[in-house]
């Protein structure tokens, strides 16, 4: 396989030390004759051999000379978890013990990464099991090649409406395997075009093929589904979830999928939002659309992934009752234990678009009798495009870590949506990625620690950013304790500084339309988006509680209440709930038109500080990495300035109130 075409991100191996021998290979209750093993076996000899210069015998040779010959010894363990694994190492070799093929794969890259990190092979010792049962990601291609919000090149899966299947793909099955994620939705949530045949024997043939490159790494093929299949490859003139006929056309439909495509995992669906056509059109609820389909694919033990994206886009900007944040809790709130139990609602982080900051959306514990499960955004929609350094596992974390006070004990995000709480089978987490054809995956080398980053997070929702970001770091490059600690502050800093010079308090949006990159203050303030930050002379906010739209109120008591008021309201989420004067002291003692300026004018030069630290590594990175980040930075400085001097000036026009500090306002 030719690697020089694209980077083997955190699978590169650098040398961690010289060991002393050779690798043979045994089994109790597995075999080499397993595909997912066979696959184990081979990460282990690449790995082992890259990071130690040991080499794995063949089968068959049990010497290599006067080498010391160690035994992985790969142990069929019914007591250990699904997909959980136990490793341990001695000075005669490593035990795995799993109780399925998964749980090896997992095991054996768990090796590699401990290694990766600094020990011995005698020295790893671990024994995990997934935090959630679903770990997926979600792409936006199509198949014409592009990407819906992708800033990494086109599409690795489709060219001019035809599925690519090469040494990439194989590729992209190692990593996703190598952090966990056993779930990948290979297209676009908004089907269109030749998206809606990929479910006609027109890609029957490449889309077998690539569900069995991802079988070979304990990954499940999933599909983004077209709602208006029956009218758009049916020939039908409807496609109401309770007529007969669609019924009929969908389970002739689904029969037909699984005989040529037996290891599909199931379908993502998003409906009735943003144009994209579903139940509401025919006076249906959402569950009506969800169940009828999860009826279907039932007998083939499939699953319907129903998104909660839904909400009126087409909003007045005059009224100010109606809440774009309300919308996934009103539509979905009262048909809780509605849905059929291999139906899982997808519910974002929160109740907008992924923002910078939004309070937890009150969906996740709101329902409880329903399976859930989190959808966040790895691809840098809202948060700097893969240009601006903006590490997400901290955001993650915290919304993971919310307590929604729906169950005394096992409240948390994390508790709801692993099953937990409602102790189920079905749930998990998925992003939105951020891969694309670029030689480096990701464009900025350093948005890879959001690829990695989701995917260990979403095995083991215990870790924590930093210990994610550390390792990461170490398995990507080869740096001194000193250059990676650098490195690790700046992946962790950066969240909060582009949060600095783009939209404290969390007001959100004031982006540039269409785009999302870069600032446009009143760029959505009168859309049908209902994206308003709502600024005044007086003031700013958007004024959400029981004498606003009422959006406080969707929470459990504990939280309404903390919300509702601004004095106990956190001062991060303060613009999110409530519209305030400019006057106004915060916490910290400086005014919020204050608080505005000056996190304006720090942020942008925190950013600097990143763009600093990095030259500062000039001599440890691969050149050609390096070039490629110090233009990512050129391009962040950039955009830090233009949000700074926007909103500053902005604001200074609007309210009249100078910067006590008399820096430079426009």
């Amino acid at each position: 396989m030719d690697t020089k075409k694209w980077t083997q991100l955190w699978l590169e191996y650098h040398k961690a030390y010289d060991g002393d021998g050779a690798w043979s290979v045994a089994f109790e209750g597995f075999s080499d004759n397993q595909v997912v093993i066979a696959n184990a076996i081979y990460e282990f000899r690449r790995g082992i051999e890259a990071l130690t210069g040991e080499m794995v015998l063949e089968s068959g040779r049990d010497d290599a000379g006067k080498c010391k010959v160690r035994t992985l010894t790969i142990c069929n363990n019914q007591s250990v978890p699904a997909e959980g694994y136990h490793i341990e190492g001695s000075e005669k070799g490593i035990l795995v013990e799993a109780s399925e093929e998964r749980g090896v794969l997992y095991g054996v890259f768990a090796i590699l990464r401990q290694i990766a990190c600094g020990r011995k092979s005698f020295e790893v010792k671990e024994s995990a099991a997934p935090s959630n049962p679903l770990r997926m990601m979600n792409h936006w291609d199509n198949m014409d090649g592009s990407i819906e919000r992708g800033y990494s090149g086109e599409s690795f899966f489709f060219e001019k409406d035809q599925i690519i299947i090469n040494d990439r793909t194989r590729d992209y099955a190692r990593f996703m395997a190598s952090v966990g994620i056993n779930g990948v939705v290979i297209n676009n949530v908004n089907v269109k075009a030749a998206a809606s045949y990929l479910i006609t024997d027109r890609y029957f043939d490449q889309l077998a093929r690539l569900s069995e490159i991802f079988n070979d790494y304990g990954i499940r093929l999933y599909l983004s589904l077209n709602f208006a299949s029956p009218i758009e490859i049916g020939g039908m003139d409807t496609c109401d979830p309770l007529d007969k006929e669609v019924k009929a056309w969908w389970e002739g439909k689904i029969k037909e999928v699984y005989e040529r495509l037996p290891l599909l995992g199931g379908f993502l669906v998003k409906a009735d939002s943003e144009g994209r056509p579903g139940p509401f059109t025919y006076g249906r609820t959402q569950a009506d659309g969800a169940n009828m389909l999860g009826d279907v694919i039932k007998a083939y033990g499939g699953i319907i992934i129903w998104r909660c994206f839904v909400y009126n886009c087409t909003q007045d900007w005059r009224d100010t009752k109606t809440d774009r944040a309300r919308a996934g809790y009103d539509y979905f709130k009262d048909l809780d234990g509605a849905y059929h139990d291999n139906v899982i609602l997808q519910i974002k982080n929160g109740p907008m678009d992924f923002q910078i900051r939004e309070p937890v959306s009150p969906l996740l514990g709101g329902l409880k009798r329903t399976n859930q499960m989190l959808e966040v955004q790895i691809a840098q929609e809202y948060t700097g495009h893969q240009i601006d350094l903006c590490y997400l596992i901290p955001l993650f974390k915290e919304v993971l870590d919310f307590h929604t006070h729906c169950c005394e004990g096992k409240d948390t995000v994390a508790d709801v949506v692993s099953g937990r709480t409602m102790g189920n089978t079905l749930g998990g987490m998925a992003a939105v990625i951020n891969t694309g054809n670029d030689i480096n995956w990701t464009g900025d080398d350093l948005a890879a620690a959001n690829t990695y980053g989701f995917g260990r997070l979403s095995y083991n929702t215990d870790l924590s950013a930093e210990e994610i970001a550390r390792e990461w770091i170490t398995m990507t490059f080869k740096l001194s304790k000193k250059e990676e600690d650098l490195l690790c502050s700046m992946l962790l800093r950066s969240r909060e500084i582009y949060e600095k010079y783009t939209s404290p308090l969390g007001i959100g949006w004031m982006v540039t339309p269409n785009d999302h990159y870069g600032p446009s203050v009143d760029g959505y303030e009168y859309s049908r988006w209902g994206t308003y930050h709502r600024a005044d002379h007086l003031g700013i906010g958007v004024d959400r509680t029981d004498k606003g739209t009422g959006y406080a109120q969707q929470y459990y008591p504990e939280n309404a209440k903390l919300y509702n008021d601004p004095d106990s309201c956190p001062e991060e989420l303060l613009l999110f709930f409530h519209h305030v004067p400019y006057t106004r002291m915060l916490k910290s003692g400086k005014t919020l038109i204050q608080h505005i300026y000056d996190s304006h004018f720090e942020g942008e030069e925190e950013a600097r500080g990143l763009a600093r630290d990095w030259e500062s590594l000039k001599d440890s990175i691969p050149s050609e990495t390096f070039d490629r980040v110090k233009e990512r930075f050129d391009l962040q400085l950039n955009n830090a300035r233009e949000w700074r001097d926007q909103v500053n000036s902005y604001f200074f026009r609007k309210s009249g109130i100078a910067d006590e500090k008399g820096r430079t306002i426009y």
